[in-house]
């Protein structure tokens, strides 16, 4: 086989095998990380200089939203180019630049890849308009003729995510399929072209040296047989479980099979993690089987509220599911699209809290820029500086995504807090200047401290990481206790103080809050991890 250039360049220092099993991977949202150019736009540049800041932290990668040529009609998952980098975010070569140096520094680098759909304004749209109806490149997306006497009327009642039909009529009366915004055609999977594309631009950024790829809407690629109209009227949400005839699909397997191939080709475990909206934790289960990826997004999980049975029910299924099919389970609690957990949960205790939980849950963990500083959501946001395309639908996703996509906090006392020299792109609350990362830095009782001290904590000790089992121990109402070997977790959901007899025998080995004198009363809203 001839080698790969990226067999040739700097790879991650203390490699070692199945680093995904139990790697804590760190979401940056490029245009809301760090700005190097003072346009008020994160860049890869200002990536590149908070690298240092991502070590210290003590995550194993970085996973980089989408910095793609794209008009930017759905914060660049409206992809016009693949191969190119937006010049609002840089060059190719600033992208190789932070992969190399994320390299040196022992960071894997995981990059978004958008394979549903692509930009109205990528080439091959552009010319199966041009070229006009039973066109060759017109099979390459989902072009119909429509409904109704002259076709005035769409192909079937499939409604958009963002709110609206998920159909549009170009100029010759055809209408094609969008299941996101009218400027992302939904690609044909069943077309070869579209397949042999795909597998090229996977070896392109593996030849650049990326470590993997998270695979947006990987569940949605493939749609049913003849498109059969749903049937209902019900508004799709993004962030749903709905059975549809364009998600999860059993088509979607061979897809990733063929994918596994590639990533396979490549030294250093190359992987890839499915962003799959399924109707149950078995279905995700089937995007991770030992031929297709490597791990698949915990909706399941991150959908849970802040009860005990709910959630020791979600880590059971979680846990069961994945266990057969041989992969680690994934935890998460925020990422981009969705609010953030210190609102979800309703304070500042329950996310420290939770967050605690999570990072001692066998298996991998996602952390999502922000949360590490006890973020909350920007719910206040004038309208003229949103830029969440269902914000303007009348229906669809409520529109306030753009409340957790703020701008960084990282220093001084006013915005934009050494984000950039020139503002940032949605306001930051004055409330940040205490939760930037210079105001919390060397502050013990800081979120931030707290999440460098878990993740060292993670690191060192034997058993936490990787494993796809928890002991549960008996717990009052409202608590939840689990051992892992010599590590026990002990959570309180509840707001008041409950005593845990016998649960915290041994040495406190980090408190999500403020302990009292008695070490058998847990607080409320709190974990405390021990060494037993």
């Amino acid at each position: 086989m001839t080698q790969h250039l990226a067999d040739a360049l700097p790879t991650p220092t203390g490699t070692r095998s199945g680093w995904w099993r139990d790697a804590v991977i760190y979401q940056v949202y490029p245009r809301s990380f760090a700005d190097s150019n003072g346009d008020g736009m994160g860049d890869l540049q200002g990536i590149r200089s908070r690298l240092p800041y991502l070590k210290e932290l003590g995550v194993d990668a970085v996973w980089l939203s989408p910095f793609y040529a794209s008009p930017q009609a759905d914060a660049g998952y409206d992809v016009a180019d693949y191969r190119a980098i937006d010049p609002m975010f840089g060059t190719l070569h600033d992208a190789d630049a932070v992969i190399r140096e994320a390299h040196g520094l022992g960071l894997r680098i995981i990059v978004d890849l958008v394979p549903n759909h692509c930009s109205d304004q990528h080439e091959w749209f552009k010319q199966a308009l041009r070229e006009g109806p039973g066109t060759p490149l017109r099979e390459r997306f989902h072009f119909r003729p429509g409904k109704g006497e002259s076709g005035e009327e769409p192909p079937n009642d499939w409604e958009s995510i963002f709110g609206g039909p998920a159909w549009t009529r170009a100029a010759d009366g055809e209408w094609y399929l969008h299941l996101f915004a009218p400027e992302q055609p939904d690609f044909n999977w069943e077309h070869p072209a579209v397949q042999d594309e795909f597998r090229s631009v996977l070896r392109f950024w593996l030849d650049l040296g990326v470590d993997g790829f998270r695979i947006d809407v990987a569940h949605g690629l493939v749609k049913a047989a003849g498109l059969p109209d749903l049937g209902r009227d019900e508004q799709l949400k993004l962030l749903g479980n709905q059975v549809l005839p364009f998600f999860d699909q059993d088509g979607v397997h061979e897809i990733y099979r063929s994918w596994r191939k590639v990533l396979d080709e490549y030294a250093g475990e190359r992987i890839g993690v499915a962003e799959a909206w399924a109707p149950s934790v078995a279905r995700t289960a089937l995007y991770v089987r030992h031929d297709e990826l490597h791990q698949a997004f915990n909706f399941h999980y991150l959908t849970t509220g802040w009860e005990a049975g709910a959630l020791r029910a979600a880590v059971d299924e979680s846990l069961d599911a994945m266990r057969p099919v041989g992969a680690p389970t994934t935890w998460v609690l925020s990422n981009h699209d969705v609010v953030r957990h210190r609102t979800r949960f309703g304070s500042l205790a329950r996310a420290r809290a939770a967050s605690l939980l999570m990072l001692a849950l066998p298996g991998s963990a996602y952390v999502y820029q922000g949360e590490e500083l006890g973020l909350p959501e920007v719910t206040e946001l004038p309208d003229e500086v949103r830029q969440d395309p269902s914000f303007f639908k009348a229906n669809g996703q409520d529109g306030l995504r753009d409340g957790c996509r703020v701008p960084l906090p990282w220093s001084g006392d006013a915005a934009p807090y050494g984000f950039g020299e020139g503002g940032s792109w949605l306001p930051q609350p004055r409330e940040w200047a205490a939760l930037s990362v210079e105001a919390q830095t060397g502050d013990a009782g800081s979120t931030l401290e707290l999440y460098r001290a878990a993740l060292r904590i993670r690191r060192e000790h034997a058993d936490l990481g990787a494993g796809d089992a928890v002991e549960w121990l008996e717990a009052p109402e409202g608590v939840l206790a689990f051992r892992r070997g010599g590590f026990v977790c002990t959570v309180n959901t509840t707001g008041e103080d409950v005593r845990i007899a016998g649960l915290g025998a041994g040495s406190v080995l980090l408190a999500s809050g403020e302990l009292g004198a008695d070490p058998e009363v847990l607080p409320g809203d709190t974990t405390v991890w021990w060494q037993g």
